[in-house]
């Protein structure tokens, strides 16, 4: 929703459901001009001010923030940031987001043809252009989930997906210091392996939910395993187990299962 089309409705809404109010001065809160009632935004108290920030996505969020100190301070709150979403890891290093202990849902996206023909391919089998392409990208999610660990203790639902260069230690992390942790998805997370699902059965003690969809490199073994170890964990793998898994430069893998890389990709 448009900035400016959220604050006409809420400004709408109010006037609908309030009544004029005297300030501290001689000016009642609403004032009558030319038969429409008025007020200035920063009028509202903190609590109004944090439900209509509630309505905004992240830029306009920052855009209305930077009008002045109060609303720079709304934008701050932690209260504010129980939810985000990202389309891209670009988006990441934005300042239109504040990480706090009050985050609770967080998702990070990334459905490019850029993940399935240059970030999937296994290291040894990139060119050096595509090396170029992903070096520029591939810390950013790690370092992001980094920043999750130490400030967002309180983290209850996490879906990593298109996160080609994600590592099971970034998972393993999550799971350590993000313990309340109830709903784990990794879709499409091809360095994504069997430590992470020991992980999960080592240190997700809150988990009631695992997906891990299309991470070429889980095996039904490990999804085995952890089922004997937590079986109140509701586990999913669609086609996971199923995949291709990465093989070694020095591994001589048979020319079908090539080709069918090559199709993957292509």
């Amino acid at each position: 929703m448009y900035l400016g089309h959220t604050i006409q409705a809420a400004g709408a809404l109010l006037l609908l459901t309030s009544r004029p109010i005297a300030t501290t001065g001689t000016r009642p809160l609403f004032l009558s001009v030319l038969g429409r009632l008025t007020m200035h935004l920063t009028q509202l108290d903190r609590e109004c001010l944090l439900h209509l920030f509630s309505f905004l996505d992240k830029d306009s969020r920052r855009s209305l923030s930077l009008t002045c100190h109060q609303l720079r301070e709304v934008f701050l709150d932690p209260c504010l940031w129980t939810l985000l979403q990202f389309s891209s890891p670009c988006q990441l290093t934005k300042d239109n987001f504040v990480l706090g202990p009050s985050l609770r849902f967080l998702t990070v996206c990334w459905h490019s043809s850029r993940v399935l023909q240059v970030c999937n391919i296994e290291d040894w089998l990139k060119s050096s252009f595509q090396k170029d392409i992903c070096s520029k990208h591939e810390s950013l999610v790690s370092t992001f989930l980094a920043h999750v660990c130490h400030m967002c203790p309180n983290l209850l639902w996490l879906t990593l997906s298109g996160c080609g260069h994600i590592t099971d230690q970034d998972v393993i992390s999550v799971l350590q210091s993000c313990r309340k942790l109830r709903r784990l998805h990794l879709e499409n997370c091809v360095r994504i392996t069997d430590c992470s699902l020991e992980g999960v059965a080592a240190h997700g003690h809150s988990l009631e939910e695992v997906k891990v969809d299309f991470c070429r490199n889980i095996t039904q073994s490990g999804l085995q395993a952890v089922g004997v170890k937590r079986p109140g964990i509701q586990l999913s793998a669609d086609r996971s187990a199923d995949m291709i898994p990465d093989s070694k430069p020095d591994e001589r893998v048979p020319l079908r299962r090539t080709l069918q890389k090559v199709l993957q990709f292509s």
